[in-house]
C-alpha cells in the first residue's frame, strides 16, 4: 500500500470549473470512477454540487437526484476504493451513506449544517474538513488574511475539535486548507509553501490543486493543459506532508507520487 492515497474526482454537474457536464450521465460517471480506481484512486468523491467560484447554490432534491444513482452504481461494482460524497447537504449525505458511500467531504467543515457531523459521527464514517473563506459564491471577492497559513490552522484545528466534540474519533478525521477557496495566487503559494505547518496539526492533510486557476496564472495554460502543473504541485505537498490528493488525472498524478515516495525516507519527511 503507497503512503499516500489519491481521491478520485467524480462531478455529476453541468457547471464544474473543469469538467462541468463531462459525466451529467450517470452511466457514464460509474465507468469514470471505475477507471480512476484502476489508475490508482483509493476514493472515489462524487460530487452533484460545484463549489467553483461564483457557483449558485443547488437544491437539495437536484443534488440527490444527481449523486445518488451515481453512487448506488458505484457501490455495486465493488470497487476496491471508498466512495466519498462531495456534498454540505445533510439530506445528501445521509442518502449518499444509505446508497454506499463511506466519507463525508464538506467544504464547510461542518458550518453551513452542523447536524452532518452527527450523521459521520453515528455511521463510523470518515470525513475531511475544509477551509473555505465565504462561500464559493463571493470567496474570490478580495480575500484577505491576517497570515494565510496560521489563520488556515487555528480555522482546522477548531474545526477539528468541533468534529472531536461531535463524537467523531479524530482518527476519522481529515484536513483540507482549501486551495483556492477564498485564496488568491500569493495566498495558494504560501500555503503550499508552507504546508508543514497544516501536516503538524496531525491529522492527514488533503491537498485539491487540481488544474486550479492558480495554476493556469502561473503557467499559462488552459485548464486541460495544467496536469503537469497539477503533478508538480501534488508532488511538492507530498514532501511538505500532504498524504490524500484530490485530483482529476489520477495515472499521471499516481505516477509523480510514487516516484517521490521512493525518494523518501520510510518515515517521510
Amino acid at each position: 500500500m503507497p503512503p499516500f492515497e489519491i481521491m478520485g474526482v467524480v462531478n455529476v454537474t453541468p457547471d464544474s470549473f473543469s469538467d462541468g457536464g463531462t459525466f451529467d450521465d450517470d452511466a457514464a460517471a460509474v465507468r469514470h470512477a471505475r477507471r480512476l480506481v484502476q489508475e490508482g484512486a483509493a476514493i472515489v468523491d462524487v460530487g452533484g454540487e460545484s463549489t467553483r467560484p461564483g457557483a449558485a447554490p443547488v437544491p437539495v432534491a437536484e443534488e440527490m437526484r444527481r449523486v445518488v444513482p451515481v453512487v448506488e452504481g458505484i457501490a455495486a461494482l465493488g470497487l476496491p476504493a471508498r466512495i466519498s460524497v462531495d456534498t454540505m447537504k445533510l439530506e445528501v449525505a445521509r442518502a449518499a451513506v444509505d446508497a454506499g458511500a463511506a466519507y463525508v467531504n464538506d467544504v464547510t467543515a461542518f458550518r453551513n449544517d452542523p447536524r452532518l457531523a452527527g450523521l459521520v459521527a453515528e455511521r463510523g464514517l470518515e470525513c475531511c474538513l475544509m477551509h473555505m473563506l465565504g462561500e464559493p459564491r463571493t470567496m474570490q471577492q478580495d480575500p484577505r488574511y491576517d497570515d494565510v497559513v496560521s489563520d488556515v490552522k487555528a480555522f482546522l484545528e477548531e474545526r477539528l475539535a468541533a468534529a472531536v466534540a461531535a463524537g467523531i474519533p479524530e482518527e476519522r478525521v481529515q484536513l483540507d486548507p482549501g486551495i483556492g477557496f477564498g485564496k488568491t495566487l500569493e495566498h495558494n503559494l504560501e500555503l503550499l509553501r508552507r504546508l508543514g505547518e497544516i501536516a503538524a496539526i496531525g491529522r492527514p492533510v488533503v491537498l485539491g490543486t487540481s488544474r486550479k486557476s492558480f495554476l493556469g496564472r502561473i503557467t499559462g495554460r488552459d485548464v486541460a493543459g495544467r496536469v503537469h502543473g497539477t503533478v508538480a504541485t501534488c508532488v511538492l505537498g507530498y514532501e511538505r506532508g500532504a498524504r490524500v490528493f484530490r485530483v482529476h488525472d489520477v495515472a499521471a498524478v499516481h505516477d509523480g507520487l510514487s516516484v517521490a515516495a521512493a525518494t523518501l525516507p520510510p518515515d517521510g519527511p
